[in-house]
């Protein structure tokens, strides 16, 4: 009788889990490490959303390219840059952070995830604004619990770091409509440009839209957010009926 119980509390674990677990939106962001507008999106509207109430609710991709060009010549590739040479090599820093930030198990409070936004919100606030002409990848690292910085530093200054740009490169060159503007988002793989303007104005209003029901609290009192449906709630309702009438059987 007891393998009989613990199989229906599994599948209650399981359906809550379904239930509450809302399942997390892609969220794609084009972006270039010296550009003000995509420092303005990710510091004040991105990271917020990501490290708040909607964490558990996006898969986040960063791409640090942008509207720069590089150019192949042999083993050899060169690169161009919107905001110039310091923003080739904070594109590359980026490209190496994003690759080689861990999460460590002595750090349970910290996640892969966390911790590289964490690093790269730093960066983006520091802005063109570097004092002494010393840019701020190690005072990030220091500031963010990462432990990796030497790794990240060589990794921009080697050829690693140009192999990992070039791929940020060829995801930008990869989108149905060509980048035209910095930052550029997509949601679920899918550009539309009026959703990228609204979600720079308002990200999280525009993200709650994409999350299924039940949503987080934050969505539900967002204005425009929906709430559950009745017809999910309903649904819920009964599911938990029927495995009330499971339960019951055992006793």
């Amino acid at each position: 009788m007891s393998h009989k119980i613990a199989a229906v509390c599994l599948l209650m674990s399981c359906l809550f889990a379904a239930v509450y677990g809302a399942a997390k939106v892609p969220i794609a962001v084009y972006y270039e490490s010296l550009c003000p507008d995509s420092a303005k999106f990710i510091t004040e509207q991105l990271y917020p959303a990501v490290r708040g109430e909607l964490r558990d609710v996006v898969d986040l991709t960063l791409v640090p390219f942008g509207k720069s060009q590089f150019f192949t010549q042999g083993a050899e590739v060169t690169f161009t840059c919107h905001h110039g040479p310091n923003e080739c090599y904070g594109n590359k820093v980026h490209a190496c952070a994003i690759e080689h930030i861990q999460a460590n198990s002595y750090q349970v409070e910290y996640t892969r995830e966390s911790l590289t936004i964490d690093f790269i919100n730093c960066l983006m606030k520091a802005g063109k604004n570097f004092p002494d002409n010393v840019y701020p990848g190690q005072r990030c690292a220091q500031e963010n619990h990462i432990n990796n910085w030497e790794n990240i530093k060589t990794c921009a200054n080697s050829t690693e770091g140009s192999v990992l740009l070039r791929k940020a490169g060829e995801a930008t060159q990869r989108l149905k409509e060509p980048l035209t503007s910095v930052p550029t988002i997509l949601f679920n793989e899918q550009f539309e440009k009026k959703v990228n303007e609204r979600a720079q104005e308002n990200f999280v209003g525009t993200l709650c839209k994409y999350v299924s029901a039940p949503q987080p609290h934050i969505c539900t009192a967002h204005n425009g957010a929906a709430a559950p449906s009745i017809t999910s709630v309903s649904a819920i309702l009964g599911s938990l009926l029927g495995l009330w009438s499971i339960i019951r059987l055992f006793h």
